[in-house]
C-alpha cells in the first residue's frame, strides 16, 4: 500500500484521484501553479505544494520541481493524470530512478506506443489491423508526393509524436500536398519538438471507437468495453458515451480481442485505451495507444460499476486483476463542459463564476472542480466540467442528460460554456439515432 500519493496535475482529474486515494486510505499531495491556487483539488489534498508560475512549463510540466514536491512531502508514489507528463517517457524514468512509484506503464511501455509510427509497426507484428499507409515517416515533399500516389487520395498526414489533432492534415488531391504537408511539420514541430510526419489512407466516414484496457505485473491483460468517442470537433472530442450505438456484439469482440492483443504485445502495466477507426463496413483499423486514464474514463465506470482510478493505483502496487472482460449493462453519455462560446467558433472564454447550479438527481454525475466564485485561468484546457448521465438504454442516457443539462447554470464575468451546444445536440434527430460519424460537427450549426 502506498502510503502518500503526490499528483502531478490539476483540476478535476487531480480531485478525481483524491477521491480514490481518501477511500483507500492513502495521504495525498496536490501541486499547483500561482494560478491555481484556490482550486477544489488544492483545498482537499492532505497537502499541496506550490510548483511555479502559471505556465505549464514553468508549473505542470516542470519536472524538477514535480520530483522536488515529491522529496519533500515524502511521496512514494505519483499519479500524472492525463495530459502534461501522463505519457512523458522521461517523466516515468526519472521516477523510477529516484524510487518514486510512477503510476502507470514503464518509460520503455510509453516510448512503444507514444511514437505512432512506432507504435503502428508493433501494432503489425501484433497481427492488430492498422490503417493502410506509408512504412516509416516521410523524408520529403517529394516522398510525400509519391507515397500518396501509391497510398491513394484521400490522404491523411500524422505528426509522429502528436495528439489532439495538432501536426494532421487530409489531402484530398496532390495539388494540396504542398501547403498540408508544410502545415503539418510546422505544427508538429511547435507543438510537439519533433517535426516528424507519416501518411496514412484516410478512412472516410469514420467511427472513433476506443477500448479500455487494464494490465498487471504479471502478463494479465483485460478489455473493459468500449467507448463511441465520434462527436468531436477538430479532433477534439466533445461526447463520448458507451456502448458505441454503431456497435454489435461480434464487433465488439472482435475489437476486444484486438485491444487486448495489442496491450498484451508490450506486455502494458496499468490502464490504456486503444484507439480505433472503424469504417462504415465496420473494419476497424489501430489508431493509437493512450497510455494513461483518459478524461472519458468515468463512462466506462458507470456502465460496469468499476473504479477505474483503485484499478490504476492497486496494479501499480504489484496487485493482480481479474482478467475478465466487461459488457456494458447500463448506458452512459458524457458532455465535456468546456469554457468556450459555441456561438463564436468556440472561442475560450475564461473568468470568474458569479452564478452555479449543478444539476443532479437520478442517473446524474458530475466531475468538476469549480465553484462559485472560481476563475477560469486562460492558461490552460478549457473543459471546466464533465457531465455524465446514466441509464437503462441509450434513449434514457439522453433524456436524462438533457434534463441535467436543463439544471446546470454556469454564468459570470464573460464566461460563456458549450452547455448550449450540448442541449441542442441532445435533440438532434441524428445524434438521436445514433446516425453520425467524426465528421457530423462539419454539418452542425448553433440555432
Amino acid at each position: 500500500m502506498f502510503k502518500k500519493i503526490l499528483i502531478a496535475n490539476r483540476g478535476e482529474i487531480a480531485l478525481r484521484v483524491i477521491r480514490t486515494c481518501r477511500e483507500m486510505g492513502i495521504k495525498t499531495v496536490a501541486v499547483y501553479s500561482t494560478a491555481d491556487k484556490e482550486s477544489l483539488h488544492v483545498r482537499f489534498a492532505d497537502e499541496a505544494v506550490c510548483i511555479g508560475k502559471p505556465s505549464s512549463m514553468d508549473s505542470y510540466l516542470n519536472i524538477p520541481h514535480i520530483m522536488a514536491a515529491a522529496e519533500i512531502t515524502n511521496s512514494d508514489a505519483i499519479h500524472p493524470g492525463y495530459g502534461f507528463l501522463a505519457e512523458n517517457a522521461k517523466f516515468a524514468q526519472i521516477c523510477n530512478d529516484h524510487g518514486v512509484k510512477f503510476i502507470g506503464p514503464t518509460a520503455e511501455m510509453i516510448n512503444l506506443m507514444g511514437d505512432k509510427v512506432t507504435a503502428k509497426d508493433t501494432m503489425i507484428k501484433a497481427g492488430v489491423p492498422v490503417v493502410p499507409g506509408v512504412e516509416g515517416l516521410l523524408e520529403s515533399l517529394e516522398h510525400a508526393i509519391e507515397s500518396a500516389k501509391i497510398v491513394g487520395y484521400p490522404v491523411i498526414l500524422k505528426a509522429t509524436a502528436g495528439g489532439g489533432g495538432k501536426g494532421m492534415r487530409v489531402v484530398w488531391k496532390e495539388e494540396e500536398m504542398e501547403k498540408n504537408y508544410t502545415t503539418a511539420k510546422m505544427e508538429a514541430a511547435a507543438s510537439f519538438k519533433n517535426d516528424g510526419i507519416y501518411m496514412e489512407k484516410f478512412v472516410e466516414e469514420p467511427h472513433h471507437i476506443e477500448i479500455q484496457v487494464a494490465g498487471d505485473q504479471f502478463g494479465t491483460v483485460c478489455h473493459m468495453s468500449e467507448r463511441d468517442c465520434s462527436i468531436q470537433r477538430r479532433h477534439q472530442k466533445l461526447v463520448e458515451e458507451s456502448p458505441s450505438p454503431f456497435m454489435t456484439p461480434e464487433l465488439r469482440e472482435a475489437m476486444g480481442q484486438a485491444a487486448i492483443k495489442a496491450a498484451a504485445s508490450i506486455n502494458y502495466e496499468g490502464v490504456g485505451t486503444i484507439e480505433f477507426l472503424v469504417d462504415k463496413h465496420r473494419n476497424f483499423y489501430f489508431m493509437e495507444m493512450n497510455t494513461r486514464i483518459q478524461v472519458e474514463h468515468c463512462v466506462t465506470e458507470e456502465v460496469i460499476n468499476f473504479d477505474l482510478i483503485k484499478e490504476q493505483i492497486k496494479i501499480a502496487m504489484g496487485e493482480k486483476i481479474s482478467g475478465k472482460n466487461y459488457t456494458p449493462v447500463m448506458h452512459a453519455i458524457e458532455c465535456r463542459i468546456n469554457a468556450e462560446d459555441p456561438y463564436n467558433d468556440f472561442r475560450p472564454s475564461p473568468g470568474t463564476i458569479r452564478t452555479l447550479n449543478t444539476p443532479g438527481g437520478h442517473g446524474v454525475r458530475v466531475d468538476s472542480h469549480v465553484y462559485s466564485g472560481y476563475t477560469i485561468p486562460p492558461y490552460y484546457d478549457s473543459m471546466i466540467a464533465k457531465l455524465i448521465a446514466v441509464a437503462r438504454t441509450r434513449e434514457e442516457a439522453i433524456d436524462t442528460m438533457y434534463r441535467a443539462l436543463s439544471e446546470y447554470v454556469i454564468e459570470g464575468d464573460g464566461v460563456k460554456t458549450t452547455i448550449p451546444f450540448h442541449l441542442q445536440l441532445m435533440q438532434d434527430e441524428h445524434f438521436r439515432k445514433g446516425e453520425f460519424t467524426t465528421k457530423f460537427m462539419e454539418s452542425f450549426k448553433m440555432k
